[in-house]
């Protein structure tokens, strides 16, 4: 599978995979720094594993204190989309820090054309949200004899 999509203002090639995670780091920075301003407002992508089986791609997304009802998984024209909203939790006494994210989050990622996609399934356990998207027999890989 290939990576998330985010939402950007501008492009890093995929070569430069240190400097997407620089980036995100910054954006970490400037969320808690300005938690009201317009760096609340943007969509922001959850961590995310995705493993390739012999059967399946699996796609975890850590998504902690969200419930099912908050979470939405669509695919549509090879792309997976994950998104809801983590909200905000109440408290009684005053926050002296925050950095979790809170607000409207969006993971997308393209599906292989050996996707299943009639047959996907999500799970939600333990904070960790688990897609699979299981495989078809159309993409698996059949070595031709060569004859003379």
């Amino acid at each position: 599978m290939a990576h998330p999509v985010r939402p950007r203002r501008g492009t890093l090639p995929a070569v430069l995979p240190d400097l997407e995670d620089l980036r995100t780091r910054m954006d970490q920075v400037m969320h808690a720094a300005f938690p009201r301003g317009r760096f609340a407002a943007e969509p922001w992508a959850p961590p995310a594993d995705v493993e390739d089986t012999e059967d399946a791609y699996l796609v975890e997304l850590e998504l902690p204190g969200v419930d099912k009802d908050q979470i939405t998984v669509e695919v549509a024209e090879g792309e997976l989309d994950v998104h809801g909203e983590v909200r905000p939790r109440e408290h009684t006494g005053v926050v002296r820090r925050h950095t979790r994210r809170i607000g409207q989050f969006d993971y997308r990622t393209t599906v292989p054309p050996n996707a299943d996609t009639e047959h996907i399934s999500a799970d939600l356990a333990n904070g960790v949200l688990t897609v699979r998207v299981p495989k078809t027999e159309k993409g698996k890989v059949q070595r031709i004899e060569v004859t003379s």
